[in-house]
Order: structure tokens, then sequence, then C-alpha cells
């Protein structure tokens, strides 16, 4: 049935949002502004976000998390140098014996930030 993932659309407050997943590697591939909200195109190694700019919406929920959307979780080939650059939690492995860190995007959206493999001589 499915053929894979078209895209992630993610609402956030400002251009600030936009910014820091341009940072994290994604490329700006299209906008439409509309007269209430600016939709931007962002994307990475194929994968498509679709960000709705718009100040109006509520705060996102925090502790406990609500049900729905937790996290999104993006893999990079080195997790270690990724959080020199970036503000993440301390990094931690994972079942299968990979190394992952967590942090928030600027509306507070959690993003794990996943190996592709596991660590050698882990």
């Amino acid at each position: 049935m499915f053929q894979g993932l078209d895209h992630i659309a993610i609402i956030v407050s400002s251009e600030e949002s936009v910014d820091f997943y341009k940072k994290l590697g994604f490329q700006e591939i299209d906008r439409i502004v509309r007269s209430y909200d600016a939709v931007v195109f962002l994307e990475n190694q194929g994968i498509v976000l679709e960000i709705f700019v718009d100040p109006k919406h509520p705060e996102r929920v925090t502790g406990p998390e609500a049900k729905g959307l937790r996290h999104l979780v993006f893999v990079v080939d080195d997790v270690e140098k990724f959080v020199k650059q970036f503000d993440c939690e301390p990094i931690r492995t994972d079942w299968y014996g990979r190394r992952f860190t967590f942090m928030k995007d600027p509306e507070g959206l959690s993003i794990e930030v996943k190996a592709l493999k596991p660590r050698e001589n882990a």
C-alpha cells in the first residue's frame, strides 16, 4: 500500500524555526505566502519538511507528553561531532548499539539525532 514517506508537516511561530532547520542542513525548495501564514518547504537527503509559519497557534504541550507525534529522528554520520555544534542532551546508546542524543527545535519539538551504525569497538 504505502510507497514511502512524502513529507513531515510542522507548525512553527516564526522564521527562527525555519532558520533552525536550515542550520541542520535543510535547503528551502519552495515557499507559499498566504494572507494568514507562510508555508515553507525544506529538503535534506530526500526528507521534506512542510513548515507552516504562523504565530497564532497555541504553544506545544510539555510533560507529560500529549498523544500524537513524539519526536523526529534524523541520522548523522558522527553524533559526537553533532553534539559539539548544537545544544543536545548527553549521548546515549540505543537497544541496537547506535549512539543518539536529543535536542529541541525553537518550538520545543523533540528531535532525536542518531548514528547510522553502531560504534565500532564499543
